[in-house]
């Protein structure tokens, strides 16, 4: 009798462990379409009321669908206010930001992953704790700094010390792409007599090119997002960064919110097109080294 129960059983077990795998796919799906609203919601609310007529954004319950378009947010943005201006502002400290990073970051992550010498590991760690303290313990001492060697109101420095901030993580995301590389690989470089730089330019690189990405994609919001430094050592109107200018539309006196909601959307335009251009490598940057062979 149990031989012919056998299986019936077995596809009982089946069917419940189908229902099981079900079930857990479709909270699964719940719990990312959960995530992804409380993510997006705000993004959504912001484009809303920089879009419809603040009539309709005022009132309870808010109105969470369009009700028509209005433009006069954006054109108030753009003709009172330089917001031009403070995206090219932006877009140059970014940018130097950027290429410095690389510049330094390149050599450093090499020569944690691939050489062997006396402190490497010590200088790691060093590299590692610079990221626990909180800039604001440091903006005074920085800005004591820039002002004994006159360099406030110099949006080159800014980018410098944006990049002096974000090189040790930097460092540390591009030596796990480094080392995600086989050292069989390298090995084979210098035998064929290439030394340490022929190595890293022609053989290195080219294989970690998502790490590069990474890198590049870490510099640009850090510096692009970055309001503690710039609001302390930039004080001239005509050099303010997007943070700084967006700032400046919150007054003690008025605060035009549908204005601000414009503004918000028109300094998250670049940061999406470059994040859009080069996103298929970022995953795969960011994860380098994660799992060795």
């Amino acid at each position: 009798m149990s031989a012919t129960l056998l299986p019936e059983q077995r596809a009982s077990a089946r069917a419940a462990a189908d229902r099981a795998a079900a079930l857990g796919a479709i909270l699964r799906a719940a719990l990312i379409l959960i995530v992804c609203f409380v993510v997006l919601f705000p993004v959504y609310w912001m484009v809303l009321n920089a879009i419809q007529p603040g009539e309709y954004s005022l009132t309870w319950p808010p109105a969470l669908i369009p009700h028509g378009l209005e433009w006069s947010n954006f054109a108030r943005l753009f003709e009172d206010k330089p917001i031009v201006e403070w995206l090219l502002m932006s877009t140059y400290v970014a940018a130097i930001v950027v290429v410095v990073t690389l510049i330094v970051v390149v050599p450093a992550a090499y020569a944690l992953s691939r050489l062997r010498w006396r402190g490497r590991n010590l200088l790691g760690l060093f590299l590692l704790f610079t990221q626990i303290m909180p800039g604001a313990m440091i903006v005074a001492p920085e800005l004591t700094l820039f002002r004994a060697f006159g360099w406030t109101d110099n949006l080159t420095m800014l980018a410098l010390l944006h990049a002096a901030f974000v090189v040790p993580l930097c460092t540390w995301i591009l030596k796990a792409s480094f080392d995600a590389v086989p050292g069989e690989i390298v090995e084979a470089a210098l035998v064929d007599g290439c030394n340490h730089w022929q190595t890293l330019f022609s053989v290195v690189l080219p294989l970690t090119r998502p790490g590069l990405v990474a890198v590049s994609v870490v510099a640009f919001f850090f510096s692009w997002n970055e309001y503690l430094f710039s609001s302390a050592l930039i004080t001239r109107s005509g050099l303010y960064t997007g943070s700084l200018g967006l700032a400046t539309l919150i007054t003690q006196l008025d605060t035009p919110l549908f204005v601000l909601m414009a503004a918000g959307v028109t300094f998250s335009v670049l940061p999406i097109l470059f994040y859009l251009a080069i996103q298929r490598h970022i995953l795969r940057g960011l994860t380098a080294g994660a799992v060795k062979g």
